[in-house]
């Protein structure tokens, strides 16, 4: 079992962190309760510790669930949650305000049926709230000793360095972990996100280790999402963002990238999910790949694609033939990238 210290920190977590966001009570939960359960057993049976979760996921039912796997072993485990996402109509139902997380962070408390987090995380940026009253309030979770350590998802790099300077002018707890969007055919974050992660002491867990599902192979080139599918939901919501996300995702490039991923596959004798976790478990800007599965097989297949080995040179190959296409970071001198 692989274990490594999350960004500039002491808190040891496994190379797999386990997410829940298909986990829940309601009738369109994914995956109910007893196969979470059974899930989370089996993930914690094989010797991994990281279990991640948000008050957002299945209204707020993924933590119920969660917190109820794994009362009798709470001490084995590493728990992420986050906190910003609506809770309520109201304009301080949502955000980073001190307002919203503190109650926010009590009823993710309440829900997981334990008196302490062991990562919080903001779950997305919040251009209304000055960033140091949002550092304060955390730190003042730290110190309460409800919370023990802080982290980010899906911030900028320069929203990462607003948040650690903050933390440093208020002598706080600064952030010791980020986590994006990162996969064979989503790459982005290298430009910069990745250094200033590196640069500022945050360990990087990359969600959405399958594209979505495109490396999985749920989706195909020329076809429409098919119906119920996550992709086909995100396509009719009203949200220009998320539309934006499955038109960007269904790029040709990305299919592109997806059959050099299954040549290699047959290659070599293996699954076209197994080469693309294998290929991110090899990175060395990833301390945790955050795992979906839906069932129990489907976790025992993506644990196994983490400890498939790559040859070398086919991480070349597929570095080579998924590279980036963005901009590279520019510096505002003339003519200069």
């Amino acid at each position: 079992m692989q274990y490594t210290t999350l960004g500039r920190s002491g808190l040891h977590v496994s190379r797999a962190c386990l997410g829940t966001m298909n986990f829940g009570t309601d009738p369109q939960a994914p995956t109910p309760e007893p196969e979470a359960r059974r899930i989370i057993g089996e993930f914690l049976d094989a010797g991994h510790n990281f279990i991640d979760t948000a008050d957002t996921y299945r209204g707020g039912t993924s933590e119920e669930v969660v917190g109820h796997a794994i009362a009798h072993r709470r001490s084995e485990v590493v728990l992420a949650t986050k906190g910003a996402a609506p809770q309520g109509a109201g304009p301080n139902n949502r955000g980073l305000s001190r307002a919203h997380l503190t109650r926010a962070l009590e009823a993710s408390l309440r829900r997981l049926g334990t008196d302490y987090i062991d990562l919080y995380q903001c779950h997305v940026p919040d251009p209304d709230t000055p960033i140091d009253e949002t550092m304060a309030t955390l730190d003042g979770f730290v110190s309460s000793g409800k919370v023990r350590y802080i982290g980010c998802s899906n911030f900028t790099a320069a929203g990462i360095v607003s948040a650690q300077w903050a933390a440093q002018r208020l002598g706080g707890t600064p952030f010791i972990s980020l986590q994006a969007n990162y996969s064979l055919v989503t790459r982005a974050i290298e430009a910069e996100i990745v250094p200033t992660c590196q640069q500022h002491g945050l360990g990087v867990l990359a969600y959405s280790p399958l594209g979505s599902g495109l490396l999985a192979g749920r989706y195909q080139r020329g076809t429409a999402p098919a119906t119920g599918s996550r992709l086909a939901q995100w396509a009719a919501m009203p949200s220009p963002m998320a539309r934006a996300f499955v038109t960007g995702l269904l790029a040709e490039r990305h299919f592109d990238i997806v059959d050099d991923v299954t040549t290699v596959a047959a290659e070599l004798g293996t699954t076209t999910p197994t080469v693309a976790l294998a290929w991110l478990r090899s990175r060395p800007e990833i301390t945790s790949v955050v795992l979906g599965p839906r069932s129990a097989d489907q976790l025992s297949a993506n644990l196994a694609g983490l400890a498939f080995e790559l040859p070398e040179s086919v991480s070349t190959r597929l570095d080579a033939a998924s590279q980036c296409t963005i901009s590279p970071p520019v510096n505002g001198q003339h003519n200069a990238a």
